[in-house]
């Protein structure tokens, strides 16, 4: 599948219940290693529970996924060879880039005849989650369920929290990493989000590490991808089909 850009064409994978009917819609930002089969596996597990899932590649500008060769398993070792390449690749992801690919890929995913009227959620993780964040602060008309975990929140460099924060009409969950979060900072944040007016449950998921939702990696935590799950589905269940 290939999404078109104003920066050219992004490879895609798509995963939607095959029965025929229209289903909610959900755009879904993978970390920062990219499209592989743990990532979709997760899309697939998402869409058996009644959605269309997007997965695009946001980092087409560098050519198709993968950009950089993975190994099956990502170790230590592997990590930190792995973000030597890409971390020159998502610092250069601008501001500019991230709006710009975000109204392509909402608008390319409400169009899909599989995808029901009406909102759309945005799901994201590690710099995913980054992304899922200004996407919904981007387009609140379109995107009113949105979930970043293990992801920072951070506004571009010429707007701030407390008014990035303030674009967000959409319930947001963030399920912060126990390594990548202080109760201090947690604390402060949620804050901010209440003064902001967000809907939200922000949380550090006990005993993970950055990455704990992806189980091909040594970060990988099952309570914590249990947990991922208790409150994604119930967050789009609630905005997105009405029940």
């Amino acid at each position: 599948m290939r999404i078109p850009t104003p920066d050219g064409t992004a490879d895609a994978f798509a995963a939607f219940p095959d029965d025929g009917a229209r289903h909610p819609g959900v755009l879904l930002y993978g970390d920062a290693f990219g499209d592989r089969p743990t990532l979709r596996s997760m899309a697939r597990e998402l869409a058996g529970h009644g959605y269309y899932v997007l997965v695009p590649h946001f980092l087409h500008r560098h050519g198709p996924a993968p950009v950089i060769d993975l190994p099956e398993f990502i170790d230590e070792q592997a990590r930190h060879t792995a973000l030597k390449e890409l971390m020159p690749l998502l610092q250069g992801h601008s501001g500019e880039h991230i709006l710009r690919d975000a109204d392509a890929f909402l608008g390319f995913l409400t169009a899909r005849p599989e995808v029901a009227d009406g909102p759309v959620g945005v799901l994201g993780y590690c710099f995913g989650g980054l992304l899922a964040m200004r996407t919904a602060a981007a387009d609140p008309a379109r995107v009113a369920a949105v979930a970043s975990f293990h992801g920072p929140v951070v506004p571009d460099p010429s707007e701030s929290l407390d008014a990035f924060l303030s674009r967000i009409t959409a319930e947001v969950h963030l399920g912060h990493a126990a390594s990548d979060l202080t109760p201090e900072a947690l604390d402060e944040l949620n804050r901010a989000l209440d003064g902001a007016g967000v809907r939200h449950t922000s949380e550090i998921y006990p005993d993970t590490v950055h990455g704990f939702t992806m189980a091909d990696t040594d970060a990988f935590s099952a309570d914590g991808l249990r947990r991922h799950w208790e409150r994604l589905l119930p967050l789009l269940e609630a905005n997105l089909t009405g029940r």
